[in-house]
């Protein structure tokens, strides 16, 4: 039972993206695929090999960043090991969820001599310092939106006034709030289900990770690191716009409400196959871009993005064994 729920963890949302393709694709008009395969082909691939140069940059950042995290184990590892790891486990994360997380330490443990369960320990402030940056993001994008979010919600208040008073609906929607916050905390205290200790350990994790920044040696080099890399995350993002005429003078809010729902869509399937182009597409049909372009510029990034991790992990793999090549003859000796 559990092989046949674990298949279906990789299979299922695999299915999904691949579903989200098909039907993308089927709902677009003769005129939309001409004006879709006009924009691909038009585009201005400069950008996009400037954007993958960015997300090199940020990478590099996330090895060096590591090495932080690493220190108080008693060894810094070389930045090479680290950047070759960081790399092919993301890699590994296209070919099953999550093993990119165990790839990562193992080969580091492998080549550095450290310890794989302390070195998995270190992944944990990391996860939480980006955590914390993406939800910064997002706060952000949702208080410069606030117009538009309220309209939205104008629209739907009064659609339920017709039903019900303005007053009731506040009152009604007040209690159903209070009543989910107490079920929760209640839930999360005293429950025995597995999805709740997993919250739980959830919650434990991220408090021992922030805890773990703050009382590292060196927390302000790795703080600054955590800004360069999202900042080169953006920047990758960013620049891609600017390769289709059509997307190249959207406004900044716009990129980021497309950038906030891409890295969440990554989260939910796979790498993003399907989800991801869809996410870009339907927020930016929100900032008034035709579909054709809005598409195109979602697979353009996610393509873009794809290809980027795949070679540099499949590169990877075989400079890792060269660069530690006297390292293994010295332990077989």
């Amino acid at each position: 039972m559990k092989k046949i729920i674990s298949v279906l963890k990789i299979a299922l949302p695999l299915a999904f993206g691949v579903f989200l393709i098909w039907y993308v694709f089927k709902d677009l008009n003769e005129q939309e695929r001409k004006e879709l395969n006009t924009a691909m082909h038009q585009a201005n691939y400069f950008w996009v090999l400037f954007s993958v140069s960015l997300g090199v940059l940020s990478h590099i950042s996330r090895a060096y960043r590591w090495k932080y995290t690493i220190e108080p184990l008693g060894k810094t590892p070389g930045l090479w090991n680290s950047f070759f790891a960081v790399m092919i486990g993301y890699a590994a994360n296209y070919a099953l969820p999550r093993l990119g997380e165990v790839t990562r330490p193992g080969l580091l443990a492998k080549y550095e001599g450290l310890s794989f369960n302390k070195l998995f320990g270190t992944i944990v402030a990391e996860r939480v310092a980006d955590l914390i940056i993406l939800a910064g993001i997002l706060a952000t994008i949702i208080f410069i939106e606030m117009d538009m979010l309220k309209d939205g919600l104008v629209e739907f208040m009064d659609m339920g006034a017709k039903q019900f008073s303005i007053q009731s609906i506040i009152i009604l929607g007040s209690i159903i709030i209070v009543g989910i916050v107490i079920f929760i905390v209640v839930m999360l205290n005293k429950s025995t289900h597995p999805i709740f200790i997993k919250v739980r350990t959830l919650i434990r994790g991220v408090w021992e990770g922030v805890q773990s920044i703050l009382k590292m040696e060196k927390k302000v080099y790795f703080l600054l690191h955590t800004a360069f890399i999202w900042l080169m995350y953006i920047g990758m993002f960013y620049t891609c716009f600017f390769s289709l005429e059509e997307t190249s003078d959207v406004p900044f809010t716009a990129v980021m409400a497309a950038f906030v729902m891409g890295s969440l869509a990554i989260v939910f399937v796979q790498g993003g196959l399907g989800v991801f182009p869809l996410a870009i597409m339907e927020t930016l049909i929100l900032y008034g871009i035709a579909k054709p372009p809005a598409l195109a510029l979602g697979w353009l990034l996610w393509s873009s993005q794809t290809l980027m991790v795949i070679v540099l992990g499949v590169i990877s793999i075989p400079l890792i064994r060269f660069i530690n090549r006297n390292k293994k003859q010295i332990e077989v000796a």
